[in-house]
């Protein structure tokens, strides 16, 4: 039987940060609040109130924004 890697891993911001620590949680929010003009949008995933981060989803727009 083979495993099937999620689509995503999803994380609070803080767990983020804690996993990641060349991100800050300050950084990360300004992203988040700007996420409509900066095409951060599609690594945040809403539950409710709680804002939960795509891994994957955040290193490929650091490549992008890399790429330019």
């Amino acid at each position: 039987m083979t495993e099937t890697k999620p689509k995503y891993e999803l994380l609070t911001i803080r767990q983020f940060v804690e996993k990641h620590r060349a991100f800050t949680e300050g950084g990360l929010r300004y992203l988040i609040f700007h996420r409509k003009t900066n095409g951060f949008a599609p690594c945040v995933k809403r539950m409710g109130r709680k804002i939960l981060l795509d891994e994957r989803a955040i290193f490929e727009w650091l490549d992008i924004q890399n790429a330019r």
